[in-house]
């Protein structure tokens, strides 16, 4: 959530900055007018407060030289009922404030690239060189049906389009990816391992971003009484751990790795990667999370990158990295690369990673302040998630990239000791 007092102060500049997402906001203009109208309410109900209690003294006063009040308390009386009607008031303009800062998306960083979608992105580095077959290559589809390690038939009797079952060898290389995954990021990078719960509340989502803007994309589960969602992206629970709460300044950045299965209705996405694996409605997925200061959060950003750069690395993948345009970032963010790894099934490179700074936007949505004293004001900290990575979009990438002319998969070396073995057939 924006900072009011920000939004008030530089109107223009936020305007200006929030134009290049490719939005309509001119309603935040009636923020201003909203903003005048509250602080004209509160510097009225202090002057009638100042005003009761000298009347109140007065009272006092005639009461201990027994002198008629009535007519004191009478006015009293019509200002409390005065205060009472602007206090009412002023609760409505805040919570419409409120309203209106909750559907505003946050203001893009000075350094991300003006455009209107995925087509003015910018590419900062490639690292590896898409493989030459020398036979017709198959897509993970084909792949995963063939060696019999994907089952999307069954997946679909089950539950529905847009779920998968994996199988034998397939289900092996989801579960080790996590593990390698994890291990990498815990061991080496130094984060801390957690699995939260893959069920969230209302407060969450709000606190990261997802609501109210999206809430059509998530799953509700339970009654109306408990307001629970499927997890859409570690992400959610792993910020909310501390949400309303005061951190230890000393003690940042905090760095989490996170493992969930996470849920997506995708809505608004019909037609788009509805075959095999890469949009599914349930994926597996490794996330690292900070809470950093916020003079060394783009420092954080930048090593968070380089950290899930090496999951593809180790992987042997080629990829590049790119910038996000002002058109194309997330609603909550201020600033995100994408890794988007090859995919030969596709002769494309496809995002298999997102890495953002969201700044103190969620911060604020969720209470997460820290103190760099104990004597020292609170601060709102800074916020970062990363993909570290998608696990389904890095097994289409190993199929994909490894297969070979007998329609056998090899196994990345980093990953044999968690598979036991070198081949899929």
């Amino acid at each position: 959530m924006l900072d009011l007092k920000f939004v008030t102060e530089n109107f223009e500049e936020v305007m200006q900055r929030l134009s290049t997402r490719n939005g309509d906001f001119s309603y935040l203009r009636e923020v201003i007018s909203l903003q005048n109208e509250r602080k004209e309410i509160i510097l009225n109900v202090e002057a009638k407060k100042q005003v009761r209690n000298e009347q109140s003294k007065k009272i006092g006063e005639l009461k201990r030289n027994k002198q008629d009040v009535t007519h004191i308390l009478d006015e009293v009386a019509h200002l409390g009922d005065e205060i009472k009607a602007l206090d009412q008031r002023l609760s409505e303009i805040e919570e419409k404030i409120f309203n209106i800062l909750a559907v505003t998306p946050n203001l893009p960083h000075i350094s991300v690239p003006v455009g209107k979608d995925d087509t003015s992105n910018v590419e900062v580095r490639k690292v590896g060189t898409p493989r030459a077959f020398d036979f017709k290559i198959k897509d993970h589809i084909e792949l995963g049906e063939s060696l019999n390690i994907l089952d999307f038939e069954r997946a679909a009797k089950i539950t529905g389009t847009r779920f998968v079952i994996d199988k034998g060898l397939g289900a092996r290389l989801e579960r080790s990816l996590i593990q390698f995954m994890m291990d990498l990021h815990a061991h080496e990078f130094g984060y801390t391992e957690i699995i939260p719960p893959f069920i969230v509340n209302e407060k969450s989502m709000f606190a990261t971003g997802q609501f109210p803007k999206f809430k059509e994309d998530a799953f509700k589960v339970g009654s109306e009484d408990t307001a629970w969602y499927l997890n859409p992206t570690a992400e959610v629970p792993t910020i909310n751990m501390y949400r309303d709460e005061i951190l230890d300044g000393s003690l940042l950045p905090l760095k989490y790795c996170a493992f969930t299965t996470a849920f997506r209705s995708e809505a608004g996405s019909a037609g788009r990667d509805t075959r095999g694996i890469l949009r599914q409605h349930q994926f597996n997925k490794v996330e690292l999370i900070k809470f950093a200061k916020p003079e060394e959060s783009y420092q954080e950003l930048d090593q968070m990158l380089l950290n899930s750069e090496e999951v593809l690395k180790r992987l042997g993948l080629p990829y590049r990295v790119v910038t996000l345009c002002t058109g194309d970032m997330g609603f909550g963010m201020a600033k995100t690369y994408d890794i988007e790894v090859w995919l030969p099934g596709q002769n494309m490179y496809r995002e298999i990673g997102s890495i953002s700074n969201a700044e103190d936007y969620q911060a604020r949505r969720a209470n997460i302040r820290f103190k760099r004293t104990k004597e020292s004001k609170t601060e709102y900290v800074h916020t970062l998630n990363g993909s570290g990575l998608a696990v389904g979009r890095t097994i289409i990438a190993i199929m994909e990239n490894y297969q070979n002319a007998d329609g056998t998969i090899t196994i990345p070396e980093v990953l044999v000791p968690y598979m036991r073995t070198n081949l899929i057939k």
